[in-house]
């Protein structure tokens, strides 16, 4: 199991590297400095998925911050949600069974739900474009002021990671194994493996119906959140 994350997590570092390019250059003192970190632009649909990886997960000196590893994990575990609700629905279930609609796209999962469904912020305008809340742009506006400054840092790592994911998915489809995939019981309850949904990880909080709390001891809990998988059904 270590050996294989470890594998998936080079994988991983592989290709985002090529997707981000360089973020950083070389200071008057050769020290290394962070250029402005962006991410896409929110009009496009790398820039839009990003903003979700960035909105959903903790950032340095934020509530359920860990580590910047646990929350590169977490980034990775929603884009692998948004991805199996697009295309691994699983045997037995319907798509607007477990994505609230159908959904052809990842901003068709995204925005699933309006203002207040799965991706909370994230919803589809008067006219169809995709947009977001105020509280999300100014966020990342936040983040990217701190990340900007000085030699790179977590912040900008984290920032260029979540745009580089982001851009490699929309390019060139999912990367990096679901850590959830191989899940097949939960405690004595038969799943269908890979994670469908997830929430705020609080004890109280549960999406209902067939989506089955995925434990700690199958790192269910990642960057704040809790995953969820679903009921195998015949």
């Amino acid at each position: 199991m270590v050996i294989h994350r470890v594998l998936v997590c080079c994988v991983v570092a592989a290709v985002l590297s090529a997707a981000m390019g360089s973020e950083f250059r070389a200071g008057a003192s050769g020290a290394l400095v962070a250029d402005e970190v962006k991410l896409p632009p929110a009009d496009t649909v790398s820039g839009y998925v990003a903003r979700l990886l960035v909105n959903e997960t903790p950032f340095p000196g934020e509530k359920s911050w860990v580590s910047e590893a646990d929350t590169k994990a977490a980034m990775l575990a929603i884009l692998c949600v948004v991805d199996a609700r697009l295309k691994h629905v699983p045997a037995g279930y319907r798509q607007e069974q477990i994505a609230a609609q159908k959904c052809a796209t990842p901003i068709d999962v995204i925005t699933a739900g309006g203002e207040k469904g799965q991706c909370d912020g994230f919803f589809l305008d008067k006219n169809g474009k995709p947009v977001t809340v105020p509280r999300v742009e100014e966020r990342v506006e936040s983040l990217t002021k701190i990340a900007s400054k000085g030699e790179p840092g977590r912040f900008a790592r984290l920032l260029s990671y979540a745009s580089g994911l982001a851009t490699a998915y929309v390019n060139d489809g999912m990367i990096g194994a679901d850590r959830f995939a191989a899940l097949q019981m939960v405690d004595t309850t038969p799943v269908t493996g890979r994670a469908y949904s997830w929430m705020t990880d609080h004890a109280d909080y549960n999406p209902g119906g067939n989506f089955v709390r995925i434990p700690d001891s199958d790192d269910g809990s990642l960057g704040g959140n809790r995953f969820f998988t679903l009921r195998k059904v015949k």
